[in-house]
């Protein structure tokens, strides 16, 4: 969950205006939050990290889980509060609900939570400051798939940062059995190379020096080319990769069907190309993969991790888990279990299957039990875990290249990435933000590397 700051200083025309929008879920939610706060920041609207200052509040939701959408309703709940207090001091405030959860609930929201004023889905943001005037007169729902692109309507990017994700493909035509995402985000759409490039070039110009390239199922990008065909994901890559200022690139989430040898040939061949693949697997058993309507094998899933493992030996890996999906036995857990020790992942996201209203697993009746999904989940958790601390021990007295991004969590410090995504914190002036510095590990922590910088000089 991420409080997205709107970009300051918007303006000489800005008024007094404050907003403050909340993100939930994946990048893809933390993009779309962005470039909300563009848009509103183009009206005028400073930003506020403190949410009883905001005149207009943004939830930017997340309908992958049942808890994230619930969620939301028990933040609307302390948002009621909030704008009925605020109402007494003469003060408006607009309540937004925006992504998947609005989408796939539309005008549901507006009769559970009456705070609400404006539903808005995740193709159709870019009309905000429309919706938000109406929403005056009358309570606005919108969740249409428009026929305009939204992003040749979006305002150009404020994005502050070092790194920073940027949207190249939406929606995704897997039909995953538990997935909502068809339904809430629609069929694949890939960005033209063109209008990539343009917007990392304008990134790059504010600063940015590591891009996520980011879709629902982002390896089956396929943009218009210079040429008039169609690009795939290492040809994107490629392409952004030439972008004068940025030296970093990843690219999330992907589906295993989808990783072609061209874009393996890539993590070998393009060194702006991070040594870091993420890569769903959701389980180990091949007739839940089927049953999940994934259209893989856990074999074939190693055989992509081997093909990877040729080219790029220094590859971490990361992927996603569903324990419990319903008809899971105990065998078939043990499936999972067994493919995570054989492959190794640096991290990973699993979770207890959670069934999502429209889709095909929600109407299965051979749900696992809620005690016997929570002890699997502790169990994968335990293995992914001491995965992970050994990745970050094996790190110590290596010499790390760390982007550097921020200051630390003490004073002094500074604080970045590896190319495998692992944060570090050293001791280095701020001066450094925004470089690559050679650092040293020393030490590895919970969830950080701690580390001595061979020389500010070396600095790139």
């Amino acid at each position: 969950m991420l409080a997205r700051r709107i970009p300051r200083n918007p303006g000489p025309d800005a008024v007094s205006k404050k907003a403050f929008v909340k993100s939930y879920g994946c990048q893809m939610n933390a993009y779309d939050a962005a470039r909300m706060a563009d848009v509103l920041a183009e009206q005028g609207f400073s930003a506020t990290d403190h949410v009883e200052e905001a005149d207009v509040v943004v939830l930017n939701t997340c309908h992958i889980r049942e808890k994230a959408a619930e969620k939301v309703y028990s933040e609307l709940g302390r948002l009621r509060v909030l704008k009925d207090a605020r109402q007494l001091e003469g003060r408006d405030t607009r309540i937004v609900v925006a992504g998947c959860v609005a989408q796939a609930e539309g005008a549901e929201i507006l009769h559970r939570a009456p705070v609400v004023d404006v539903v808005v889905g995740p193709q159709s943001y870019h009309r905000l400051p429309d919706l938000l005037a109406r929403s005056h007169a009358k309570r606005v729902v919108d969740t249409e798939f428009p026929v305009e692109d939204k992003f040749d309507h979006l305002p150009a990017r404020r994005t502050a940062g070092v790194s920073a994700f940027l949207t190249v493909q939406e929606g995704c035509d897997k039909f995953c059995a538990f997935c909502v995402v068809p339904y809430t985000r629609g069929a694949e759409v890939s960005r033209s190379i063109a209008a990539v490039v343009a917007e990392a070039e304008r990134l790059a110009a504010g600063g940015v020096r590591e891009i996520g390239l980011v879709g629902q199922n982002v390896n089956a990008y396929h943009g218009l080319a210079s040429d008039g065909g169609t690009a795939t994901l290492s040809d994107l890559i490629r392409a952004v990769a030439r972008v004068p200022g940025i030296a970093r690139i990843r690219y999330t989430t992907s589906h295993p069907n989808d990783m072609g040898d061209d874009l393996i040939a890539a993590h070998a061949e393009i060194p702006a190309l991070m040594p870091y693949l993420h890569l769903p697997v959701q389980s180990g058993s091949d007739r839940i993969l089927a049953a999940m309507n994934r259209k893989h094998t856990g074999d074939a899933y190693r055989r992509i991790i081997d093909r990877v493992r040729k080219v790029r030996p220094d590859i971490a890996l990361s992927s996603d888990f569903i324990v419990g999906f319903p008809g899971e036995t105990d065998a078939e857990f043990a499936d999972t279990m067994r493919l995570v020790s054989d492959v190794g992942f640096e991290s990973a996201y699993s979770f207890k299957y959670s069934p999502r209203p429209g889709t095909p697993a929600a109407e299965r009746a051979d749900a696992v039990p809620e005690d016997v999904m929570t002890a699997r989940l502790h169990a994968l958790q335990a293995l992914l875990d001491a995965q992970r601390h050994a990745f970050q021990r094996a790190a110590v007295g290596q010499v790390v290249e760390v982007l550097v991004e921020k200051v630390g969590r003490r004073p002094g410090q500074v604080a970045g990435k590896t190319p495998h995504l692992l944060a570090v914190q050293f001791d280095a002036p701020t001066s450094c933000i925004g470089r690559i510095v050679p650092v040293r590990v020393v030490e590895a922590g919970t969830n950080s590397l701690f580390g001595e910088a061979i020389e500010a000089a070396a600095a790139a």
